[in-house]
This record gives structure tokens, C-alpha cells and sequence, in this order.
């Protein structure tokens, strides 16, 4: 059995509110909020705690596979990393800018890498918005939540979804470390 609190990568196209979400679900704000793209740029891990489960959430800078940038390419191997060692990840995506290619590219990473996945439509700031969430079913990831990471709407359930996948995460290991343990060496 492992102590490890299960990992979250957050990860997303630039200035989607990945910070802003990340503050808000640990309920601080250590993570770096700014208006300005690009101002994240290696990873921040923070815990949070949801109904009694708690989690690691680490805050990535903003993908963007586009640019070619050092920089850019710095924040991609970050973001990469967190992702390979993640249980699950949130892709945040700007639900007000609509579905955009680098949005599609994140969500090809993610299923290569098998990692369970929640899709966060960012940015719905008005409840009656919503319907916004719908264009990012094309992704392929599942039912989009719709969330506004400033003004804390839809928070709740995407707790819910997040702390439902890391406990089945956490059961997936746990049956591995029990398999590793009666498969005989040698």
C-alpha cells in the first residue's frame, strides 16, 4: 500500500485558467494568476482535499504545440511530464473561445497516454452559458463540465468526477501492487 496522494495534471492551451482553477479547487492561491499568457511556466504541485479524498493537483503552463520557442518548448516537456506522471488529468479549455486545434492536439496526448481524463470548460462565468460546454464532446474525452474557475460554478461536480476517477485509480494500483506481490520471482 502506498501513502501517495493520487495526482491530478492540469494541464491546457495558454491563459485557458488553468491557475485561476487549480487556486480554486485548493482553495488558495499559490499558483500564479495572471492575464498575461505564458506567465506559468514550470509546474506547481498543490493538495486539496474533497469529501474526504485528498489529492495532488499540479498546475502546468500552457500548451501550445504550435510554437517552437525554447520557452515554449520548455512548458511542452513540463506539461508532457506532469502527464506521464499523473492518475488523471483535467483539460481545461476555454469554453468561451470555443474548440480550437491546440485543444484537439491536448486531448490526442492525453489518450495516447491512457490517462483518464475529465474535460473542464473553463470560463462559464453565467449558468445559463452552460450550453458552451457541448462543442468539447468532439474531443472524445467525455461528458465537458462546465466550470467557471473565477467565480467557482460547477467546482463542486468537478471535484466529484475528479475524486471519482482517483479513487479508481487508486483501486487500479492497489490490484497491481496486489498482482506484483503473488506473481513469483525468477
Amino acid at each position: 500500500m502506498t501513502d501517495r496522494l493520487p495526482q491530478v495534471a492540469v494541464v491546457g492551451f495558454p491563459n485557458v485558467g488553468k491557475s485561476t482553477l487549480v487556486n480554486r479547487l485548493a482553495g488558495g492561491r499559490e499558483a500564479v494568476v495572471h492575464r498575461e499568457a505564458g506567465v506559468t511556466r514550470d509546474r506547481k504541485v498543490l493538495d486539496c482535499e474533497w469529501n474526504g479524498v485528498e489529492l495532488r493537483l499540479i498546475d502546468t503552463g500552457g500548451v501550445d504545440l504550435a510554437a517552437e520557442d525554447s520557452l515554449a518548448q520548455a512548458v511542452q516537456r513540463q506539461a508532457r511530464e506532469a502527464i506521464s506522471t499523473a492518475d488523471l488529468a483535467a483539460l481545461v479549455v476555454d469554453a468561451r473561445a470555443g474548440l480550437r486545434p491546440g485543444d484537439a492536439e491536448l486531448a490526442d496526448i492525453l489518450r495516447r497516454a491512457g490517462t483518464p481524463t475529465v474535460v473542464v470548460a473553463n470560463k462559464i462565468d453565467e449558468p445559463g452559458d452552460a450550453y458552451l460546454a457541448a462543442e468539447f464532446h468532439a474531443l472524445g474525452l467525455g461528458e465537458p463540465l462546465p466550470v467557471s474557475a473565477a467565480h467557482g460554478h460547477g467546482t463542486g461536480d468537478l471535484l466529484d468526477r475528479i475524486t471519482e476517477l482517483a479513487k479508481a485509480a487508486a483501486a487500479r494500483a492497489s490490484d497491481e501492487v496486489a498482482v506484483d506481490a503473488e506473481v513469483p520471482a525468477g
